[in-house]
This record gives C-alpha cells, sequence and structure tokens, in this order.
C-alpha cells in the first residue's frame, strides 16, 4: 500500500546582505561561466529566488536553476506568442489586469469557475505565456506579482486535480518567489474540502502567501481598499470597475506586447556555439563535484550535460 509523504517543515533563514551575496556568488560559481550567456535568469536577483526558494541551500539552488535552465532550452517559454494561445484565452479563465496593486506589482487575474476543454498540456503553455508576460511587465523595483483569484461560479465539477498540481510546479518550480500575494475571493465553503487536496502540492511559504478575502466582510474590504485602486479594481472584487474582460481588447493589447518585445527576445535566444557551452557546463560541473556539499538531491553530470547539449544544439539549428 503506498504510504504518504509528508513534507518537513523548515524554519525560514534570514540573512544580512553580506552573506546573501555570499551565498549567490556561491551558486553562480557552481554553474560556471555560463551563467554569462543566460543574464536574466542567472542575475543576482534571480539567484537570490532561488536560494530563498531552497532555504539558502547553496547545493538545492543551484540544482533548481540547472533544471530551470535545461527546462527553458527544452520549453523555449520565450518563444510562446499570443497566436499560439489565442483560443485557450478566449474564455478569460486567465488574464494580466491592465493595472498594478498599490505596491506597482502585476496582477494576474484567475476565474477557476469558468470550464476549458482544453488539455492540461495547452492549459499550462498559456500560463507559462501569462508568467513570462507578466514578468515581462513588472517595474523595475518589482520581482513579485498578485494573484486574484474569482471564485464567482466555482463549484467542485470546475476541479482539475491535474492541472492544479502541474500549476503548483510550475510556479514553485520553474518561476520560484515570483508569487507575492494569491488572493481568494470569496471562495464557496465547498471550496475547504479542495483546499485541503491542494496543500499538499505546495511548499509552506507558498501557501502562506494565499489569502482567503470575502466581499462582505469589513476587514476583508479594508485590505482590498488598501492594495488595489478601487476605480481600477473590477466591481466582482468589490471594486468601482464594471467593465471586466474583454476579449478582443485584450488580444490587441498582447499582440502590441509581442510586437515590442520580439526583437530583443530572438536576440537573447542566439546561442553561442554548443561546443563551448558544453565545455562550460563540463567546467562548471566538475568544479561543482569539487566544492558542493554532498546531497542525495544532485544529478549525474553526465546526464546534465547530455541533456542541456541536445537542447542547445536543436535551439542553435533554428536561429
Amino acid at each position: 500500500m503506498a504510504t504518504k509523504k509528508f513534507r518537513v517543515v523548515v524554519p525560514e533563514k534570514s540573512l544580512p546582505p553580506e552573506e546573501q551575496q555570499a551565498k549567490i556568488n556561491d551558486v553562480r560559481k557552481s554553474i560556471g561561466s555560463i551563467t554569462s550567456k543566460f543574464p536574466v535568469l542567472c542575475s543576482d536577483a534571480s539567484i537570490l529566488r532561488y536560494l530563498k526558494a531552497r532555504n539558502w541551500n547553496t547545493n538545492k539552488a543551484s540544482k533548481m536553476l540547472k533544471e530551470t535552465l535545461k527546462w527553458r532550452l527544452d520549453y523555449k517559454p520565450e518563444k510562446i506568442q499570443w497566436e499560439d494561445v489565442a483560443h485557450e484565452a478566449k474564455i478569460g479563465k486567465l488574464y494580466r489586469a491592465n493595472y498594478f496593486d498599490k505596491r506597482g506589482r502585476t496582477v494576474l487575474i484567475m476565474r477557476p469557475g469558468l470550464q476549458s476543454k482544453s488539455s492540461t498540456d495547452v492549459q499550462i503553455k498559456y500560463l507559462v505565456y501569462c508568467m513570462e508576460r507578466a514578468i515581462l511587465d513588472l517595474k523595475q523595483d518589482q520581482d513579485q506579482m498578485v494573484w486574484l483569484i474569482d471564485f464567482q461560479g466555482w463549484s467542485m465539477s470546475s476541479i482539475s486535480v491535474k492541472v492544479t498540481r502541474e500549476t503548483a510546479h510550475l510556479l514553485q518550480e520553474r518561476y520560484p518567489e515570483s508569487l507575492a500575494l494569491a488572493i481568494l475571493y470569496d471562495p464557496p465553503k465547498v471550496f475547504e474540502s479542495f483546499w485541503l487536496l491542494v496543500k499538499p502540492f505546495l511548499e509552506p511559504k507558498t501557501y502562506k502567501k494565499v489569502k482567503f478575502v470575502f466581499g462582505d466582510n469589513q476587514q476583508s474590504r479594508k485590505f482590498m481598499e488598501e492594495l488595489f485602486d478601487m476605480d481600477k479594481l473590477e466591481s466582482v472584487f468589490g471594486g468601482r470597475n464594471s467593465i471586466g474582460f474583454v476579449y478582443e481588447d485584450y488580444a490587441k493589447r498582447m499582440m502590441m506586447e509581442d510586437k515590442k518585445i520580439s526583437d530583443s527576445t530572438n536576440n537573447e535566444c542566439k546561442s553561442p556555439s554548443p561546443s563551448s557551452m558544453i565545455q562550460e557546463l563540463q567546467h562548471s560541473e566538475t568544479n561543482s563535484d569539487k566544492t558542493s556539499e554532498a546531497s542525495d538531491d544532485e544529478t549525474g553530470s553526465s546526464t546534465f550535460l547530455e541533456e542541456v547539449e541536445e537542447k542547445i544544439e536543436e535551439r542553435n539549428c533554428k536561429y
């Protein structure tokens, strides 16, 4: 009989700036000079998110970052265009708001009560598109976003455990520490049962960011007023904006954004020769073996190199 695995909750550490920088440098050294080929993913701010996600364990943060690198080479999230996901966007189940919260954070709106007939892969592809665009939309002094989840029309029949699991995995493993707050607005009583099913998919630090908000609760209303401009916030969330989601307007906005970023995205995707990158990866793996802490989480160097080599070669053939 299968046994259920429970997460071990490790208290979160708080490190002074100089120790944080030392950890960042250790991760960058572990990965090697290849970090210069991925300046955004391997920036100080990005590495810091991976360290926080792994409670400052440099070995685990390095492993997580390498896995994300392989995923990006394979999945090519920066290449997803509006035309690839427009059909999934039509139902309005997920979209990026045209406003920020009062702290300047990007807002993603989700409406799980709306049913999508698409496969899990298609739904996740659209989520990846939205995450990529939301991150590009972040203001310079922000690195996290807010999720606003509207439960209007939600019922137990709306549940897809597979989509929920894949969404949690994507958020935590590929976009660590990108979520500042998830606001669950007016979830029905029956949602409590589903929440008990969802929590095992979430890291403790992720579900601590979940806030239950109810429109008929005075404290909840005060919370929303402090966080959002009520003239811009949709009426379904207690705001004064009655327009809501209009697909045609959203499509125009997304196509304009795609056009603006296409040149810079194409430039970032141009990789150096596979052989030079593989040599750097081999060097980084050798150094990592010598300097990193022993851990059962370590992946085999040869497997990592073989997978990355294959993805880089595939990528270079197209550009």
